[in-house]
């Protein structure tokens, strides 16, 4: 592996120094059962296919951010991915096949979201604190945001929009230093506006609105819960709790999906599993890999299908970038849908 460069290295810590060890997995059948503990029952995940490989010049890959076009395509970013390797793709997954959407020479995009308002497909450059935007086919690249909020950068890892569209961010700024410095970023639709909701946060990483728009769920990466923040007509907090706290053991919180029923599928870092809880907080079930799967250990978000059950979950490790699929407990809709 060819010496990194600065930048690389600097991005690369940005993103929580993601080592992931494993090798190949095997397609399994999708099977049910009571888990033992609180983790309700089990729902084994099956593998659609291997998008990525480890890039020599990254040392890792990590898929993130899928999201579903109105035509039925399915996007993931790749964070860790170098100059001139896909950094965006598009997925058919009937005919379980990908292409290249989007690369450039800089940015480490963490998710994808296609905003209601213009329909452009919006990613976070974690490693350089901006906003981009692209046309849905990958084309026409546009900086919605940069600089600072609240007199500091960001470091943008999920979006989540109004239906209005304005853009809702979980800024992980000070996960690189271990402080909590992380905040909720509130955008507005046109590229302005942005205001703290949230502050002194451990590493904020997924965000999702619940099933009525009322309110946000954000998880902390480093602390394994998920808070809730309550939210006026005009997009200001008027309370925020914590909601759940994820056991995740050796496994930290990463990205959330909210389902038609409100149900929370909760991405784990360091184990290949989601964990699914109702609006309540109650443990409903756990979303695993096939049992002689190896070595895969981070599952990092998912996308459920419109109007439709089946979901996709986005995985990495050495072996590779992989797509899994599940049914979810409920159909999928702008929640569960990218972020």
């Amino acid at each position: 592996m060819r010496r990194l460069s600065p930048r690389t290295l600097s991005a690369l810590a940005a993103v929580g120094a993601l080592i992931l060890t494993g090798c190949g997995t095997e397609q399994g059948g999708s099977e049910s059962g009571t888990a033992p503990g609180s983790e309700g029952r089990t729902i084994r995940a099956q593998k659609v296919m291997r998008l990525t490989q480890v890039h020599a010049e990254t040392g890792m890959t990590l898929l993130e951010g899928p999201v579903f076009a109105d035509d039925g395509g399915l996007i993931v970013v790749d964070v860790t991915a170098p100059a001139g390797k896909p950094k965006v793709m598009r997925v058919d997954v009937a005919k379980k096949t990908s292409r290249a959407v989007h690369t450039d020479d800089r940015g480490a995009y963490t998710s994808a979201q296609f905003s209601p308002y213009d329909g452009r497909l919006y990613l976070s450059d974690f490693a350089h604190g901006e906003i981009v935007s692209l046309a849905p086919d990958g084309s026409d690249p546009r900086t919605f945001f940069s600089g600072e909020v609240a007199g500091a950068r960001m470091n943008p890892d999920d979006i989540a929009f109004d239906p209005e569209g304005n853009l809702y961010v979980s800024d992980s700024r000070g996960l690189s230093e271990g402080k909590p410095h992380g905040r909720v970023v509130r955008i507005g639709r046109e590229g302005g506006g942005a205001t703290v909701l949230a502050e002194d946060l451990a590493a904020p990483n997924g965000i999702s609105f619940d099933a009525d728009y009322r309110g946000l769920w954000f998880s902390e990466l480093t602390e394994n819960r998920i808070s809730y923040l309550r939210l006026d007509e005009k997009g200001g907090v008027t309370s925020r709790h914590t909601a759940i706290r994820v056991d995740g053991g050796l496994a930290q919180s990463d990205s959330i999906a909210v389902d038609a029923d409100g149900n929370l599928y909760q991405g784990l870092h360091g184990r290949a599993a989601m964990a699914v809880y109702d609006r309540h907080g109650e443990r409903l079930a756990t979303v695993e890999l096939p049992s002689r799967a190896e070595g895969l250990e981070s599952a990092t978000n998912v996308a459920v299908t419109p109007g439709g059950t089946r979901a996709y979950m986005t995985v990495s490790g050495p072996a590779g970038g992989y797509l899994y699929a599940f049914d979810a407990l409920a159909e999928g809709v702008r929640q569960s849908n990218g972020g």
